[in-house]
């Protein structure tokens, strides 16, 4: 979820979620930072407002920049949007920054925007088209509904959404795609719906965690994530700090694992395990617990609840690529390892 413009910008329609444990975490901000995740500008403004001397803003959605050409002359050549997809902010950097970068803010997710809209489809809460296609390019929601394999689906809405009943809800897609194709995002919330039952007061959509997966997959939100990590970690000056957050659990877990590993811990606490030497650290961190929402926060953006900051410091260490496996990304043998406890 992109952060939105901040309360000081004219007709500013959305919070940024956690902007000022950010801003107290990152203080003093100085120097030139990416917001990777630009969307309607938030987190942008936000640094500009804190001290910021430049903030490049990288989006992937062209929405995102026809939005900012409103507003973001106002600022003059102290912000510049570019469109591009994070996982690419280290080439980004050296085009516009080639001295480095004192700061990268990435808010993942999907952008309040866009779930807002109903023709861009990632909501199943107003009928428009399977789309969620964050770049607008490539393929789309009904591409994978209508044309993978039940098993390949089952596994994206298993691994991706988190979603114990992956198989069952892949079975009834199949058998009903073979009758008609899905068009919309009620067509398929409706369905999942039936496959799950409508469930007890209170609780989410039937639908959420399969929609979330397909969101997911269809914009490798993922693998984005752990090149945006590795490539903050190339583009950063040492002292330069990145600030993630995130909104659910492999995200969060994703980017706690490269701190881990970027520290020089590798997160193993068994106490019968032959100590190992320490590696150097391309990151430190103040804190290794991720910074929650406070009841401010909560009561002026419900959407917070389930957000999670974690922010480190650059080393001087040369950076380093990373297996995405070790960073806990989701794959296929977590697939087969797991399909028996699906339902």
């Amino acid at each position: 979820m992109a952060g939105g413009p901040s309360t000081s910008g004219a007709g500013a329609p959305h919070v940024p979620v956690l902007l000022r444990p950010l801003l107290k975490a990152v203080s003093p901000v100085s120097g030139t930072w990416i917001d990777g995740t630009f969307g309607a500008g938030g987190y942008a403004r936000g640094l500009l407002e804190a001290g910021a001397d430049r903030v490049i803003g990288i989006d992937r959605d062209p929405m995102a920049l026809e939005m900012a050409a409103g507003w973001a002359g106002g600022y003059g050549d102290r912000l510049q949007v570019v469109q591009n997809n994070f996982a690419n902010l280290d080439e980004v950097a050296a085009e516009h920054a080639p001295e480095g970068l004192d700061g990268v803010v990435l808010d993942l997710g999907v952008s309040s925007m866009q779930l807002d809209l109903a023709e861009r489809g990632f909501s199943f809460m107003k009928d428009g088209p399977l789309d969620m296609r964050m770049s607008q390019e490539g393929p789309s929601a009904a591409d994978l509904v209508n044309d993978l394999e039940e098993a390949e689906l089952a596994d994206i809405i298993y691994l991706y959404g988190e979603e114990r009943a992956s198989r069952r809800i892949a079975k009834f897609i199949t058998r009903a795609r073979a009758d008609a194709p899905f068009e919309t995002t009620l067509q398929l919330a409706d369905l999942v719906e039936r496959a799950l039952g409508r469930g007890k007061p209170g609780q989410s959509h039937p639908a959420t965690r399969t929609f979330q997966a397909l969101r997911i997959a269809v914009n490798d939100e993922y693998g984005a994530l752990a090149e945006g990590l590795m490539a903050a970690e190339r583009a950063l000056k040492p002292g330069g700090q990145l600030a993630v957050v995130s909104f659910h659990s492999i995200e969060d877990r994703m980017v706690k694992r490269f701190f881990q590993l970027r520290t020089g811990h590798s997160g193993n606490v068994n106490r019968y395990a032959p100590v190992q030497e320490a590696e150097e650290a391309a990151f430190t961190q103040n804190t290794k617990k991720g910074i929650g929402p406070d009841d401010q926060e909560l009561e002026e953006n419900p959407r917070s609840r389930s957000a999670r900051l974690r922010v480190g410091i650059r080393t001087a260490k040369p950076a380093e690529d990373i297996d995405r496996a070790a960073l806990g990304m989701p794959g296929a043998q977590a697939a087969g390892k797991n399909r028996g406890k699906r339902r």
